[in-house]
């Protein structure tokens, strides 16, 4: 067994990787499905003036509390976008996009700011914009499992509403099912799986790995279940193929090798998508 494997900074990483990238592939499934892709892309960069109020309001580095405004913002971003959407003569698209330029614009100050005060450099509140996976902590990995375990459990209880209102929303209403909340539970499931990767991909490329392995499992399969959990695998195996390369290569980035890895199992999965053969072989 290769040496640098026995490394608990490469085995810690290695561990948070694992759990990023299952949750962020399946979680994202319903965010392809639903082609809302964008909202990934809105939420990661809407997180960082949670990450940034965080820190202000500790004064310290406490990765729970600066997630959790993470979550909060990211929210607030998608609430916003939906409210912007609702509007006369604003698509979705233009909506997410207007709300994605205003929580970034807005957490760039608020960190530039947040870096002025004693010890901002210790918390390293920078990381967060392209990640820094070796900064994984054991602890790190309780909060990054026990997220894990309560965002893939939450979604296997709501499953059926999910499931219809991804295929046939019309039906869903129709059948009982509360549109409003289901999409709100859909979206704030997809908040978490964005927040949890900031620290080890950063926000600029978080929504790579939401999108990406649920893009690749698509073409694999036209199962729902199946692609969700094909698209964890994916995330998973993506990200810590990723960590090892940078393990190896000391100076290469962890976050941008986890998206490179996961857009080359993209390229793949087109090539050899079993429509694809058919086309091929017909």
């Amino acid at each position: 067994m290769p040496s640098f494997l026995l490394d608990p900074i490469v085995i810690t990483v290695a561990l948070g990787a694992a759990l990023l990238g299952l949750t962020a592939g399946a979680l994202g499934t319903f965010a392809v499905l639903r082609r809302e892709s964008l909202i990934g892309d809105t939420m990661s960069h809407a997180a960082l003036p949670g990450v940034a109020v965080g820190f202000l309001l500790t004064g310290e580095r406490s990765l729970p509390l600066m997630l959790a405004g993470a979550v909060v913002t990211g929210l607030a971003a998608a609430l916003f976008s939906l409210y912007l959407s609702g509007r006369p003569r604003i698509k979705r698209d233009a909506a997410m996009g207007t709300s994605l330029g205003l929580f970034f614009a807005l957490g760039v100050v608020a960190l530039s700011y947040a870096q002025r005060m004693p010890g901002a450099a210790a918390a390293g509140l920078e990381t967060f914009l392209f990640g820094q996976a070796a900064a994984t902590l054991r602890s790190d990995l309780v909060l990054l499992g026990c997220v894990t375990l309560v965002a893939l459990g939450a979604v296997s209880l709501v499953w059926k509403q999910a499931k219809l209102m991804t295929f046939d929303p019309d039906f869903a209403v129709a059948a009982g099912a509360d549109r409003r909340v289901i999409e709100a539970f859909l979206t704030a499931a997809l908040a978490v799986a964005v927040v949890i990767g900031l620290q080890m991909v950063g926000v600029v490329l978080m929504s790579a790995l939401v999108v990406a392995p649920a893009v690749a499992a698509r073409q694999w399969t036209a199962s729902l279940g199946a692609m969700f959990w094909l698209a964890g695998a994916i995330g998973a195996a993506s990200a810590v193929t990723g960590a090892l390369i940078s393990a190896l290569s000391p100076g290469l980035a962890t976050g941008p090798l986890v998206v490179l890895v996961a857009t080359a199992v993209v390229c793949v999965a087109l090539v050899t998508s079993p429509r694809r053969l058919a086309q091929v072989d017909g």
